[in-house]
């Protein structure tokens, strides 16, 4: 099996960035997400639309998920659940999630679900910038050729 990329798509800020490494790089791309989302006609891309159950894009990613795959993906949780698979994790920031700070960025996920419940104003996060988007195209870059040259 070669290199892959999952996407969970719904509310990823970077697609055209993926797509375009993607492209330069030779890597297949699949993005998930519960609705149909417009991609450009490409034989490296495809779409996988889950049914809209709670978690099925996510369950759908995690099941298809493994040492030679590339998740992208800003919930922790489905994070997690991909590194257990062996994959490589970012998140749409650039931020690397694996075995050493996914503990860590789960346990704060939940503090900030627990203030939030309690109607703690916490702001949220924050905006998108084009220095997050820049760093993720370093990172997707850098990840990438690691699982390129040990495939």
């Amino acid at each position: 099996m070669s290199v892959h990329i999952l996407v969970d798509a719904d509310a990823c800020p970077v697609k055209e960035e993926i797509f375009k490494t993607a492209y330069r790089l030779k890597t297949p791309v699949t993005l998930v997400a519960n609705a149909y989302l417009r991609l450009p006609d490409h034989p490296l891309l495809t779409m996988k639309v889950v049914s809209d159950g709670f978690d099925a894009a996510d369950d759908w990613i995690a099941e298809h998920a493994g040492v030679q795959s590339l998740v992208i993906t800003a919930d922790i949780l489905l994070a997690g659940r991909c590194i257990e698979t062996g994959a490589t994790v970012l998140a749409p920031t650039g931020k690397p999630f694996n075995s050493s700070n996914i503990g860590g960025a789960i346990a704060t996920r939940a503090i900030m679900a627990d203030l939030r419940a309690g109607l703690e104003q916490t702001g949220g996060p924050a905006p998108f910038s084009n220095k997050d988007r820049s760093q993720f195209l370093n990172a997707l870059d850098r990840e990438l050729q690691r699982l390129i040259r040990t495939a």
